[in-house]
C-alpha cells in the first residue's frame, strides 16, 4: 500500500457514521470523501456550487426534484448544478461495508472559463448551440477513462509538491471537458432521435442507432451524412471527441446495461447487440462498467 492510500484510510478512521467526511481543497475546486456506515434515508445535500459526484463502494439512492428515484452505484456520475438538492437513502450501508463516495466541487467560473475555450477552439456550429453546463441534474454510467481520473485526481489532492495546484488545475480542466461532451453527446442524440433530418450528423447518429447489431461500414455512413471519411471523422471527434466505432460501441454498452437492469438474457443481449461472442461482450462491458454483466446484474437485481 502506497503512502498517499495509507494516509487516505487513516484520515477517513470515522467520527461519526452518517457521512463521515474528509476534505481536500485546490485551486477553484475541492475534493471531499463521505463514508456512511449505517442505513440511514432521507439525508439531504444540496451543492453551493458544481458538485461532481462518484460512487467508490457502495449503494444510495438518490431522489432529485421532479425526477424517478434512481440507485446510485460505483462507475457512474452524479452531478448537480449550483442551488441543487437532492435527499439520499443508503440502503446498505453498514459498519463493515460502508457507502463511500468521491465528490469534486468546481467553481462556476472555473467551469465557464473551460467553456470559453472549448467555444474559442472548436465551436459548436449546428443548432446554433456554445459549449456550456446546463443547469441540471446529470445522472450517467462513465468510462474507465473517467474513473481512472477521478482516482487520480483524489491522489494528486493529496500530494504535498511543487506541481500540485497545476496538476489539479490541468486535471479539474479535464473533468470540465469530459463532462460537457457528454452532455453535448446526449443532446445530439437526443435530438437526431427527435429531429432526424435537421442535418447530416443528426441524420447519421440516427442510422447508427437504428443500427446497432450491424457492422459498422463507414462507407455506409458517409453516403447517408452525404460527407467524405475524413470530414466524418472530424466532425464525430469535434462534436462527440470519438470516432463512429467508438460511439456504437458506447451506444451498445449503454443499451446493454439497461437491459441488463430488466433481468435480460445475458447470451440474448449479447447477439441482439452485435457481439461476436459472450466473452467479448464481457471483456467490453467490464472494461466500461468495472464489473461484468453478471456482476451489474445481480447489483439492480430486486431494484
Amino acid at each position: 500500500m502506497n503512502r498517499t492510500q495509507e494516509d487516505i484510510n487513516r484520515r477517513r478512521m470515522p467520527t461519526k457514521l452518517i457521512e463521515n467526511r474528509i476534505q481536500f481543497a485546490g485551486p477553484e475546486s475541492e475534493v471531499s470523501i463521505y463514508d456512511t456506515y449505517e442505513s440511514v434515508s432521507n439525508i439531504a445535500l444540496y451543492a453551493d456550487q458544481i458538485l461532481y459526484c462518484g460512487m467508490i463502494q457502495g449503494e444510495k439512492i438518490m431522489h432529485s426534484p421532479g425526477r424517478e428515484a434512481k440507485p446510485f452505484l460505483p462507475h457512474e456520475s452524479f452531478i448537480m448544478a449550483p442551488g441543487s438538492s437532492v435527499e439520499i437513502d443508503f440502503p446498505k450501508a453498514t459498519k463493515n461495508a460502508p457507502t463511500s463516495c468521491l465528490t469534486i466541487e468546481i467553481s462556476k467560473e472555473k467551469v465557464l472559463s473551460i467553456a470559453d475555450c472549448m467555444n474559442e477552439s472548436f465551436p459548436l456550429d449546428s443548432l446554433q448551440r456554445e459549449w456550456s453546463y446546463d443547469q441540471q441534474v446529470l445522472h450517467t454510467c462513465h468510462s474507465s477513462s473517467t474513473q481512472q481520473l477521478l482516482s487520480r485526481l483524489l491522489n494528486i489532492f493529496m500530494e504535498n509538491h511543487t506541481d500540485r495546484n497545476l496538476l489539479i488545475d490541468l486535471n479539474i480542466s479535464e473533468l470540465i471537458i469530459r463532462m460537457m461532451r457528454k452532455q453535448e453527446r446526449d443532446f445530439l442524440l437526443s435530438y437526431s432521435s427527435d429531429e432526424p433530418d435537421a442535418n447530416h450528423m443528426t441524420a447519421v447518429l440516427c442510422w447508427i442507432k437504428k443500427n446497432l447489431a450491424r457492422a459498422l461500414s463507414i462507407d455506409d455512413l458517409c453516403l447517408v451524412a452525404c460527407m467524405s471519411r475524413s470530414r466524418l471523422y472530424y466532425e464525430f471527434k469535434n462534436k462527440l471527441g470519438c470516432s463512429p466505432v467508438e460511439l456504437q460501441q458506447q451506444l451498445r454498452l449503454k443499451e446493454a446495461a439497461h437491459r441488463l437492469r430488466k433481468g435480460d438474457i445475458i447470451t440474448t443481449i449479447c447477439y441482439d447487440l452485435g457481439f461476436s461472442s459472450p466473452s467479448h461482450f464481457s471483456r467490453r462491458f467490464k472494461c466500461c462498467f468495472g464489473c461484468t454483466p453478471t456482476e451489474y446484474r445481480n447489483k439492480y437485481r430486486g431494484q
